[in-house]
């Protein structure tokens, strides 16, 4: 039977889980019970409790979503119904129905959907599964919650008689203001309504000559409202048949409270089980807020956190922007107890707290922050005594309040209990106190206990190291700043620091001395070496860190080599096939083109069609038989390479004309000034002629048996003429 202590509870701050949770709920009576929440009394609650809101988390990657749980509360209805003789309204009706037809929903979707949710079909399956409720109800009202007129055939009539004797009244008031507004009796408004009853407005000084009732007056008195006579009769009627249907109604009404009255105890069930089914689905919320994962639950006694987050601290830093740091942390049968040592300010107080509060929520249906890996059993007890607790109203001092919590403590451990206690000792003479803690810490040792204590007490340290079975830890610092980490170590105990954090905030180096002269040499050796132990630590762990980057970075290196390489032999193997393709065809096409020319020779055609069969024959014998679909799929193949290719082709053009626009133009040379008698030719001829005569940029050339008038911008010169 698990049973864990308010107090418990108040020390690790879980109503604080449970306010965020309430946040998420969207009915009164989820609300109620989030705050309400307590870790379960058995491990089968707890695990049962841990599938349903697993079960809901897993919806969201589903296609078939969870339907709405949202309903108005029936707890007045439910009072009602528990009076007897007692008549519920209209809109109570609405609500009931609404109710049952949400939880009918809820079961149909479960049922169809029993192996995706196993757990919460189990949930729902106990709920009866009735449509008395909504066919009754549905009966008597419209969609719009108004009751309807065949509710009962005497409301039917009424109501067919009611309307009949309203067409009357109209009719009738209309012919009234038609004859009287003829003789000018009416004021500029005509009429009116007077309780509900259409009236004439009559001015003042003709109100003796309108037949009716008077109905009332204007404020100035100035207009007179009058019922005409020949409305009043159908009206006395028509209020006798309204005061009818009310009756009716009021009947129907109390015959339908009637009819759903068996089902109260129904209601009932039916606001706790949505109620629940909100708290599974806020938790769920809160669970993909937090990134959390329901760990392997195991029935051996182990704890094996891995980059455990506080839920809290995790929220609060999120929303600010700052990083939270992960632990890891082991409790096994061979290492129950750790015992975290190290200077204040470095998170020792967190890491004891996050184990605690991890614990208490998935021991309430909760999933934790936590990596998948991580591994927890259940506890029946969870015992912590965290904080400053003087009691001001019994009169007790700090130290007494914790000795009446170890005397509580001892009642209670057991192998099945787990032990927090922050700052182990404290409160008395450091040697005295030290000594009965260290007691203490032996009792629970002897009873197998699971815990987690953080203390300064050299002690405690040494007993951590010399008993099997209690782990020393500490957090770990930087060792050349002294800022700490925040990250748990497992194995070695953690110095205090006490005189290098002094000396890093300005106290005299003299008082530090004369304070180390006041100590025992060998504690002072021992904190040293604690210290000096943690310094290498944190050297060894910034450089695992920095070869582990390295590592990994190494690692995505030679994976996208290993890729570039897969992709370029893969191409390479597409281009070979396809080089040896064409290579094929070339050699189809030189020999098509021998065969062709022997026949444009010989005209022979018996052998131009016994060569073309014999090619035919040789390639069809090296094809290999192939079903379409492999045959479309090489084709599909070939043709995406070749589209590679030319886009690869393309792009190398690209490049080539851009060398090209780029490169430096050629230094031309200046063009030489062509002379009569000069050997020349044209720029893209062979002919070499000489010069007759120079007019107007033309030239005549003299070819020797022809001449021609040219351009001198298409000459260029051969040889000089040798005249001077």
């Amino acid at each position: 039977m698990i049973n864990i202590h308010q107090k418990t509870l108040n020390d690790l701050e879980f109503p604080t889980i449970c306010n965020h949770i309430a946040e998420r709920c969207v009915t009164q009576h989820g609300k109620i019970k989030a705050l309400a929440i307590t870790p379960y009394p058995t491990s089968q609650e707890v695990l049962f409790g841990l599938q349903q809101t697993n079960e809901y988390v897993s919806s969201r990657l589903h296609e078939t979503v969870i339907p709405n749980h949202g309903y108005d509360p029936i707890d007045r209805e439910i009072k009602f119904l528990d009076i007897e003789d007692s008549v519920l309204d209209k809109g109570s009706f609405k609500k009931l129905s609404t109710i049952s037809e949400t939880v009918n929903i809820h079961l149909r979707f479960f049922k169809k959907y029993q192996e995706q949710y196993p757990t919460l079909f189990k949930t729902v399956d106990p709920i009866e599964y009735t449509t008395a409720i909504i066919d009754a109800v549905n009966a008597i009202f419209d969609k719009y919650g108004e009751l309807r007129d065949d509710a009962s055939p005497l409301l039917q009539t009424t109501r067919r008689r009611i309307n009949q004797v309203k067409a009357k009244i109209n009719t009738s008031f209309a012919s009234a203001l038609s004859q009287y507004n003829g003789y000018g009796y009416l004021d500029d408004i005509r009429e009116s309504v007077v309780d509900n009853v259409r009236v004439l407005a009559v001015t003042a000084m003709h109100r003796r000559k309108v037949k009716g009732a008077i109905m009332g007056s204007s404020k100035t008195g100035s207009i007179v409202y009058i019922q005409p006579e020949a409305t009043l009769q159908a009206q006395r009627e028509l209020n006798n048949l309204l005061f009818e249907e009310d009756e009716e109604i009021k009947r129907i009404l109390k015959a339908l409270t009637n009819t759903v009255r068996p089902y109260t105890p129904l209601f009932t069930v039916y606001q706790d089980i949505l109620s629940a089914i909100d708290v599974i689905a806020a938790k769920a919320g809160y669970a993909e807020k937090l990134n959390a994962v329901l760990p392997t639950i195991t029935k051996d006694r182990e704890l094996t956190l891995k980059d455990a987050y506080h839920p809290l601290l995790l929220i609060s830093n999120t929303s600010k922007g700052e990083k939270t740091f992960p632990q890891d942390i082991q409790l096994t049968t061979d290492s129950r107890i750790i015992v975290i040592s190290g200077p204040n300010a470095g998170g020792k107080s967190i890491t004891l707290k996050t184990v605690g509060l991890l614990q208490l929520m998935l021991q309430s249906g909760m999933l934790i922050p936590v990596h998948a890996y991580s591994r927890m059993c259940l506890f029946n007890k969870v015992l912590t005594d965290i904080g400053d607790n003087q009691s001001i109203e019994n009169h007790l001092s700090t130290y007494s309040y914790r000795l009446k919590n170890m005397n509580y403590f001892l009642k209670k451990c057991d192998k099945h209990t787990m032990f927090l206690i922050d700052e182990f000792g404290t409160g008395s003479d450091p040697e005295l106190g030290g000594a009965l803690a260290e007691t203490f810490l032996e009792v629970f040792h002897e009873r197998n206990s699971f815990g987690i204590i953080t203390t300064h007490y050299a002690n405690l340290k040494m007993m951590a190291n010399e008993t099997p079975e209690i782990v020393n830890a500490n957090m770990l610092f930087d060792a050349r700043t002294l800022e700490p980490l925040f990250k748990l170590h497992l194995g070695e105990a953690g110095s205090s620091f006490t005189f290098e954090v002094a000396q890093k905030n300005g106290i005299p180096y003299s008082l530090i001395n004369r304070s180390k002269k006041k100590v025992e040499r060998g504690k002072i050796r021992f904190d040293k070496s604690i210290a000096n132990l943690q310094k290498e630590r944190s050297k060894l762990a910034k450089t695992t860190s920095t070869l582990k980057e390295k590592e990994q970075k190494a690692a995505q290196r030679d994976q996208k080599l290993q890729e570039v390489n897969a992709k370029v032999q893969s191409k390479l193997e597409s281009y070979q096939e396809l080089y040896d393709s064409n290579q094929r065809l070339i050699y189809l096409g030189q020999k098509l083109d021998t065969i062709s020319e022997k026949f444009f020779h010989d005209k022979k055609k018996r052998e131009l069609v016994a060569e073309l069969m014999k090619v035919v024959q040789i390639e069809n014998s090296k094809r290999k038989k192939q079903s379409v679909k492999a045959a479309r799929a090489k084709k599909a193949k070939e043709t995406q390479v070749k589209k590679e290719v030319q886009k690869e082709v393309a792009v190398i053009r690209k490049k080539k004309q851009q060398a090209k626009k780029t490169a430096p133009k050629p230094i031309e040379k200046p063009k030489p000034i062509l002379k009569i008698g000069d050997h020349v030719r044209m720029q893209d001829g062979k002919a070499v002629g000489t010069i007759d005569e120079l007019t107007k940029g033309k030239a005549i050339v003299n070819y020797g048996i022809f001449t021609t008038n040219v351009s001198v911008d298409q000459l260029e010169l051969v040889t000089r003429s040798k005249k001077k």
